[in-house]
């Protein structure tokens, strides 16, 4: 390879994100620890670019399954068709997979969800991982 060649592409990515036309939200994540704001692009997910900018939310899978990175929505939209499993009812009740989701607009989301998330999915006969022991 060239001298320089990976310098190249670094470069070459970050003047990418100064040039970038992707839409870029302002996400308020409600946590335990308080209130956080992270700016997150229309083509990123939540988690990750929370992970990014110093904010710790919990996650195991990464793919939309497990639920341990649930939140619930206060405000805006979010995009969850990366997730192996999220359903028309998980929406309805305001319910988002952080570790997935993508913002289509500014939102604010309170974060440490997942035993409410299950027990939603268990009320609703869904497939609601590590819930054993949880009641509806």
């Amino acid at each position: 390879m060239p001298p320089g060649f990976f310098a190249g592409r670094l470069s070459l990515r970050v003047a990418d994100v100064k040039n970038d036309r992707r839409e870029v939200f302002e996400v308020t994540l409600l946590t335990p620890d308080g209130e956080r704001t992270v700016r997150v692009a229309d083509d990123e997910r939540i988690w990750d670019a929370a992970s990014v900018q110093g904010v710790k939310l919990p996650a195991l899978c990464h793919q939309g399954w497990c639920l341990t990175c649930a939140g619930r929505i206060e405000r805006g939209e979010v995009d969850q068709s990366d997730s192996v499993a999220f359903f028309p009812q998980d929406r309805e009740a305001g319910f988002v997979l952080l570790c997935t989701g993508k913002p289509r607009s500014d939102i604010t989301v309170r974060t440490h969800q997942a035993t409410d998330m299950r027990q939603h999915r268990l009320k609703e006969h869904l497939p609601s991982p590590y819930s054993a022991g949880l009641k509806p």
